[in-house]
């Protein structure tokens, strides 16, 4: 049984193929693979982008979709992750895509069903379909990316999305500089690091903003965002008229994370992410549920 926990689960070769089937699907290629096919959402912690992606990507290949509810379900009334699992795979669903505010459980509940699990995001850990539209979407501007420059702004010690963007861009050839306060910096990591943002603006050729992981932070660290953004905050006065990518996971704190100006601009590739996602996620599925 294949699941998708993290992106080390798919070898190069299989991504190259699970993206002709996104760029098929992109052009057009829609067809009903998943006909008939049952596919459950449980999202212990809060989304609107990747659960509705999923749910689009599903439907557009003709699945059923049931979204479960954790706040009316029985694991709000104490039931273990256990039993929730022993009773989602009763159901016979064909795959469960699952996001959890702990690390690990995607991996947990992967050993109690019979079906493939695909984790839309545990904790600090993963987010591996994140990557994979990330990924995609450099492509589509850097059909050969080895050697291509990016920096990575932001709380990468929090963020699943830089973990799995780490793994997964360097698998690929691209160079990766951390970018962040001390307290944001991983303490482990092969990568060139810097605190100061402007230190890359001439080097990198994709600048990837993460969101500040107030939730998963113990202490207040800044005395607000404003703060933060006055260090690391992406504008269009800073970036100038060079030619970089301009990349965020959401959502984004405008003017926090990068600016209304730049948002806006053509260098932008933000919502052209959200686009890449729905097809990324058909081809992830149809690849775990038919292949």
């Amino acid at each position: 049984m294949r699941h998708l926990i993290n992106t080390q689960d798919f070898s190069i070769d299989e991504i190259k193929t699970i993206f002709e089937k996104a760029n098929s699907y992109k052009r057009g290629d829609i067809s009903e693979d998943l006909e008939g096919k049952l596919i459950i959402t449980i999202f212990f912690e809060n989304s609107t982008r990747t659960r509705s992606s999923f749910e689009v990507a599903a439907k557009r290949l003709g699945a059923e979709v049931v979204n479960l509810d954790v706040s009316k379900s029985s694991s709000s009334k104490g039931e273990t992750l256990f039993d929730t699992a022993a009773n989602l795979d009763a159901m016979n669903p064909d795959a469960i895509i699952v996001r959890h505010q702990d690390a690990g459980v995607p991996k947990i509940l992967s050993n109690y069903v019979h079906c493939p699990i695909v984790n839309g995001g545990d904790g600090a850990h993963a987010h591996p379909t994140q990557a994979l539209l990330d990924l995609f979407t450099i492509l589509e501007s850097f059909p050969n990316p080895k050697g291509k420059k990016i920096a990575i702004v932001g709380d990468i010690k929090n963020s699943r999305v830089a973990n799995s963007n780490i793994e997964l861009l360097s698998r690929f050839g691209l160079e990766i500089t951390l970018v962040a306060p001390p307290h944001f910096m991983p303490r482990i990591s092969a990568h060139k690091k810097t605190h100061y943002l402007h230190e890359v603006l001439d080097d990198v050729d994709i600048i990837m903003s993460l969101r500040t992981q107030t939730e998963r932070h113990t202490n207040q660290i800044y005395a607000s965002l404003k703060d933060y953004a006055s260090d690391f905050c992406i504008t269009k006065d800073l970036i100038g008229d060079r030619d970089i990518l301009i990349m965020h996971p959401g959502p984004v704190n405008r003017n926090i994370d990068i600016d209304d100006a730049l948002l806006a601009d053509e260098r932008s590739k933000i919502l052209q992410q959200v686009q890449n996602g729905v097809f990324v996620r058909m081809a992830v599925l149809e690849n775990l549920i038919c292949r």
